[in-house]
């Protein structure tokens, strides 16, 4: 936890900058070897009123990295009680020190969501929706030739899918996998020494144009499969 020389090291918004502050701290582990300071404790450190700490441990309780307990007060909890679909709680886990563990499960996670969400827009997804998919494509067409950002291009093209897909539960995974696709898709680039295939992300806009879902489905899961074989080549266990 970063000792700031004023509360203005928190930012405009002290609430969430302290939030911020805090949930990297108890993600890195700075508190594993001491008890969780109190409110009066985090006001005075930080100087910021006792409203804006209680508020920030009410925000952290409730994505499940700190528990309030009679007569133990305010402890960290253990990461299995995280909320890992939390993107500031996903987010302050990739920014540390880096995991190929975490990669792995969380590519895990999206081949058993993304090809079906590929299938579902094949079926359902509306003309507009389908635009976006293209839209998305076009976005890393102009990105291998410097002409927008290869990041930002990959991640319209997935989130467009997942919106096409028309279910609710797969369209709100979309922050999920836009905070955790930053990092996945930097380690693969890094390691293939290019950006993400145009061809196979076309291959999966192509079945789902076509209305084709077993294709759609097919063609996610392939290009999902061969970051997760990507993984395992560049750190064999």
């Amino acid at each position: 936890m970063t000792n700031p020389a004023s509360r203005q090291a928190l930012g405009r918004n002290l609430t969430y900058g302290l939030l911020d502050n805090l949930g990297r701290a108890i993600v890195t582990g700075q508190f594993e070897k001491q008890p969780f300071p109190t409110e009066a404790e985090l006001a005075k450190y930080h100087q910021v009123s006792r409203s804006v700490t209680r508020e920030a441990v009410k925000m952290l309780t409730a994505k499940g990295l700190l528990s309030a307990r009679p007569r133990q007060g305010t402890i960290v909890q253990p990461t299995a009680s995280w909320n890992l679909f939390d993107t500031d709680v996903l987010r302050w886990l990739l920014e540390r020190q880096f995991s190929v563990e975490l990669l792995k499960h969380f590519n895990q996670l999206r081949v058993a969501i993304e090809p079906e969400a590929a299938a579902l827009a094949a079926r359902f997804g509306d003309e507009e929706e389908l635009q976006r998919i293209s839209d998305g494509l076009d976005r890393m067409v102009a990105a291998e030739q410097g002409l927008d950002d290869t990041l930002q291009a990959d991640i319209a093209f997935h989130v467009a899918i997942l919106r096409a897909s028309r279910n609710p539960f797969y369209v709100q995974f979309r922050d999920v996998v836009a905070t955790a696709l930053r990092t996945s898709i930097r380690f693969t680039n890094r390691v293939k020494g290019r950006s993400a295939s145009v061809s196979d992300h076309a291959a999966v806009r192509d079945a789902i144009i076509a209305r084709n879902e077993d294709a759609a489905r097919a063609t996610m899961r392939n290009l999902i499969g061969d970051v997760l074989d990507l993984i395992d080549t560049a750190n064999p266990e």
